[in-house]
């Protein structure tokens, strides 16, 4: 794997990893689409998985303090964070059942082009759902039965088509909770997520061949710095309340992936 090709993968994890499009449909779509395309190697995608996580803890690195300082201080905001810790931790637990036990169930399905086209449009309806006049007039913090759900909807992403962040934030959006603090909560609950499936293959990491390291290393940091612009980016569009932007993209091209399912 050259430089150029390890960067440009780089680029489109950190970006679909963190944008609502479904990192895991893009990547089956262009399986099919680009000839010669092939699956990067379990070694290069934990080092993207870890730049990735880098780029969530780097972003949020002052509400991973403030939810660290909680544990030995008792303030009302302190309060606060430990309900909101106590929320992640909740939303982790479903998420990591669901991901061990459901793993050899789905993993048949990232070969499945109409499954993907199908999970994009289930996407664009949960983005354009977020942005429905109930969602505009919530504002309130999220309780631990929200977390549980949201939890259950990160474990699901694990279905290709299905993106995490945008299915997560939606859902949390619709049980009324205020929208930059869904979008923060679904981020925070990623942590965990990418690092118990980093964690799972980290072992790999030691079979690097260490030609490939200059280029893996060049990938990483392009995975990390797009993936802080993502953050970024995201929680503008969702200040904005333009999510709907990322529901049409999905639509659309989940529309293409059910044609040339269709069709081939």
């Amino acid at each position: 794997m050259s430089i150029i090709n390890a960067v440009v993968l780089g680029i489109i994890q950190g970006l679909t990893e963190f944008l609502p499009v479904s990192s895991s449909g893009h990547l089956v779509i262009a399986e099919h689409l680009l000839p010669g395309w092939q699956q990067t190697g379990i070694v290069f995608e934990v080092l993207l998985h870890l730049a990735t996580l880098m780029a969530v803890i780097i972003f949020f690195r002052r509400d991973l303090s403030m939810l660290i300082k909680s544990l030995y201080t008792k303030t009302a905001e302190a309060r606060r964070q430990r309900h909101l810790l106590l929320m992640i931790i909740l939303a982790t637990i479903p998420t990591g059942i669901i991901g061990l036990a459901g793993k050899k169930i789905f993993i048949g399905l990232f070969e499945r082009l109409d499954v993907v086209g199908g999970m994009l449009l289930v996407t664009a309806l949960l983005l354009w759902l977020a942005e429905s006049p109930r969602a505009h007039k919530a504002g309130r913090d999220g309780n631990l039965v929200d977390a549980i759900i949201i939890g259950i909807t990160q474990g699901l992403a694990i279905i290709p088509g299905i993106s995490r962040s945008g299915s997560t934030i939606s859902v949390a959006m619709m049980l009324g909770i205020e929208a930059e603090k869904a979008a923060r909560f679904s981020f925070l609950i990623s942590i965990p997520a990418i690092s118990g499936a980093a964690l799972l293959n980290f072992k790999e990491i030691s079979n690097l061949p260490a030609e490939q390291l200059p280029a893996s290393i060049c990938g990483a940091i392009a995975a990390l710095i797009t993936g802080l612009a993502a953050l970024k980016f995201l929680l503008m569009i969702i200040k904005k309340r333009r999510l709907r932007l990322f529901s049409i993209y999905c639509a659309i091209v989940g529309c293409g992936a059910l044609l040339l399912a269709f069709a081939s």
